[in-house]
């Protein structure tokens, strides 16, 4: 190892020390299940805003978004990072108080406990139903977390891809367990800053080195397409891309993928004053756009760097999700001061990751634990033994994420958004028609949840990758996914014997609130 290297792993050292110190601080106050899962719903409105959103932003804001932008253009970064910036906006304003509440009302602590008390489920179908989706969905989520972070030290030191991951699986596998729900969502706030820092950092940087930003979008207006919000570019081939308003739509359709993200309702049910929601809705809106603004801008900034032999040269996408490793790379050679700068980018693409990742699996363990062993298989314990019962499941849950990330190949920003897509598709609609539908029925809420999970991957592997690749149907699978979710909640309601006297107050009061 080099002497600046030195620097730049003291600082990621540090980073790291940090949060295994806020999972051993927290592990003393999980009293109860309810703590462990969901903070004792005494978060403030800081720390729920941007837990939130740096649990959402995971690897790919620093390293998804840049690499696409990087070889794509800006066309199909720019209308995610709209889609989701609207999406945001609305899950906040439409459904954060209203879950708050009517959560509390019922007494549930998770969201698939949500769907079963919401509509009288005494079977636990919808709980097993969306504990299995949690589950299937949020282990590679959390894979291509742990990937990317395998690569980050691979690409950086040289490092084993495999020992890389595993070192980093294992930080967050002991804060995680330890802590619990708010050892994560501190941990999260911190890692929000930390990723801001390195975005203002590294986009100055690489202004610097091009020598303005008059240079770095003189050189991608040679490209044609490539700052056309309607066309895009494809460095890799050197040929202009199309976007029209069908790719635009199913693009924007990012955003729908919010209504059903567990690890972000999470957040509004853990709030301490539902009053408080209103700060944390002007807080997270705010930082999203700011954030993905600044990730763009680096992607683009990116292709000048690779022109000029500072990073890469990239094939693909994929190849490039490392440019903010290569900037930092490069910046560690420069000396003492800028290795432990470059450390503390290293360490934002580290946050980004770990914020997801701790959250996905605070989410996943409290499926299987609370979701199906306590609620659903009666399984009767102690509040210690709860605790201890959802510790191992989050390790049993990393072991087989680290077994799906041994991949060093696999593209971030790829299995982000088709994880995005199951989550938004079988639980958006069902969180909608839950929250503002007094018709809906469990008939039609188990209905929803299948079919808008099924066709994510109908569509995905069925309709694009064999039948229809590169037709107009070759559109982002949440889109028409999250439509047939919603339309078979309506239609199977309707169909069905309306709730009773009960469901139909008790979703009144809350409305009333």
């Amino acid at each position: 190892m080099i002497t600046t290297n030195i620097f730049v792993v003291a600082a990621i050292t540090i980073y790291m020390v940090g949060m295994l110190i806020i999972g051993f601080a927290f592990s003393k106050k999980n009293k109860s299940s309810e703590d462990y899962y969901l903070g004792g719903r005494r978060l403030g409105p800081l720390v729920t805003a941007m837990s939130a959103e740096a649990s959402d932003m995971s690897a790919y804001l620093l390293m998804g978004i840049p690499g696409l932008t990087l070889m794509c253009g800006l066309a199909e970064a720019s209308w995610t990072a709209i889609g989701l910036a609207i999406g945001t906006y609305l899950n906040w304003l439409l459904v954060a108080k209203r879950l708050r509440i009517y959560s509390e009302r019922i007494n549930a602590v998770t969201i698939p406990e949500f769907f079963s008390k919401r509509f009288k489920d005494d079977k636990h179908i919808l709980s097993i139903l969306a504990a299995a989706i949690i589950i299937i969905f949020f282990i590679p989520y959390t894979a291509s977390g742990f990937s990317a972070c395998g690569k980050l030290f691979s690409n950086m030191f040289g490092m084993d891809y495999t020992t890389a991951m595993l070192i980093s699986a294992v930080i967050i596998i002991l804060y995680c367990t330890m802590g619990g729900f708010l050892a994560a969502s501190t941990t999260d706030l911190i890692q929000s800053i930390i990723m801001t820092v390195a975005l203002f950092v590294v986009l100055g940087l690489s202004e610097g080195l091009m020598n303005g930003f008059g240079n770095i979008f003189s050189n991608v207006s040679t490209l044609n397409g490539y700052t056309d919000l309607f066309k895009g570019f494809d460095v890799a081939t050197g040929k202009t891309g199309s976007f029209g308003l069908l790719s635009i739509f199913s693009t924007l359709a990012w955003g729908l993928g919010y209504f059903g993200m567990p690890h972000i309702l999470l957040r509004f049910m853990a709030i301490r004053d539902p009053k408080e929601l209103k700060t944390s809705r002007r807080i997270a809106s705010v930082w999203v756009v700011l954030s993905m603004g600044l990730a763009i801008l680096i992607g683009v900034a990116g292709y000048s760097l690779m022109q000029k032999g500072l990073v890469g040269p990239y094939t693909s996408s994929s190849a490039a999700e490392t440019v903010i490793v290569d900037i930092s790379s490069f910046l560690s050679k420069l000396g003492f001061i800028p290795a432990f700068v470059a450390g503390i980018f290293i360490s934002g693409i580290l946050a980004s990751t770990m914020s997801t990742a701790d959250s996905q699996l605070i989410a996943a363990s409290s499926s299987i634990t609370q979701d199906i062993l306590i609620n659903t298989c009666h399984i009767k314990l102690s509040q210690k033994a709860q605790i201890l019962l959802a510790r191992v499941s989050v390790v049993v849950i990393a072991i087989i994420a680290i077994f799906l990330a041994r991949n060093p190949d696999s593209s971030v920003f790829r299995i982000v958004s088709f994880a995005w897509a199951g989550f938004g598709a079988a639980f958006g609609p069902v969180i909608l028609c839950a929250l503002f539908w007094k018709r809906t029925t469990k008939a039609g809420a188990i209905a929803g949840m299948l079919a808008g999970g099924a066709m994510v991957f109908f569509w995905k592997f069925v309709i694009r990758g064999w039948l229809c690749p590169g037709t107009v149907l070759d559109i982002y699978e949440l889109l028409p996914a999250f439509i047939v979710g919603m339309l078979t909640i309506i239609v199977v309601s309707l169909l069905t014997k309306a709730p009773d006297k009960e469901t139909c107050d008790e979703f009144e009061s809350v409305k009333a609130a």
